[in-house]
């Protein structure tokens, strides 16, 4: 009886002992990636400098549109996307159509009301992507960038029109038809790069110092991509 009377009390001294993580065990735990938040002038001297190259890429390399982020709602990430960026929200029926609604293009400052009139731009191209360091990435890596909806910076809705000039240009060659647009574009360019840990080539590094001197008030908010 002594020898239960022990056993048990042994047992409600350890239940009371609070269990912590071994130094080993909280080390094999990686820590979230820290947001960063940088002047847009310093942000873009950040971003690696390098030669770029095409040799590779396809389209179909990059898997998108996936399940979105739940994908238990039927919706895809493009979907997922116009329902974030909605100005006023479609009505969404089986199938995960969606009708009516508004959106803002601030690309080129259009409202728009029919979905089907917009695109999801990547804001980084998946060409460019490629060009400046995807190439290198596993294919879930890619995946996870061509759906990227952790950062709001990375998928934008924006008129067809606009996307499809655009194509696969960097910002030494093509910028939104709206000058207002700019700064905005330039700082979500970088913080895209910046994210993904993608290089620029030098015509686009260059690019990208001049609108910097024109932005002296944009920030950039990034955090690296797990």
């Amino acid at each position: 009886m002594i020898t239960n009377v022990l056993r048990g009390a042994t047992a409600l001294v350890l239940a009371l002992v609070p269990l912590t993580a071994s130094p080993a065990l909280a080390a094999a735990v990686p820590a979230a990636p820290a947001a960063e938040v940088l002047e847009l002038a310093d942000a873009v001297t950040r971003i690696a400098v390098a030669e770029e190259a095409r040799t590779g890429y396809t389209r179909d390399k990059f898997k998108h549109w996936n399940t979105g982020l739940d994908p238990a709602d039927g919706c895809n990430t493009r979907a997922e996307v116009l329902l974030a960026e909605a100005v006023e929200p479609p009505a969404v029926t089986a199938g995960c159509k969606l009708t009516g609604g508004r959106w803002l293009s601030y690309y080129d400052g259009q409202a728009v009301t029919d979905p089907a009139k917009l695109d999801i731009d990547h804001m980084v191209p998946l060409a460019e992507a490629w060009d400046s360091g995807a190439s290198a990435w596993t294919a879930a890596r890619r995946e996870a960038y061509a759906n990227d909806q952790d950062a709001a910076a990375s998928l934008v809705a924006v008129t067809a029109r606009t996307n499809r000039q655009k194509a696969d240009q960097d910002p030494a060659a093509w910028m939104p038809p709206s000058p207002d647009a700019h700064c905005r574009y330039i700082g979500e360019w970088t913080a895209t790069k910046l994210r993904w840990g993608l290089a620029a080539d030098q015509a686009e590094a260059d690019a990208l110092a001049v609108y910097a001197e024109a932005c002296e008030t944009t920030v950039v908010h990034y955090t690296p991509a797990p």
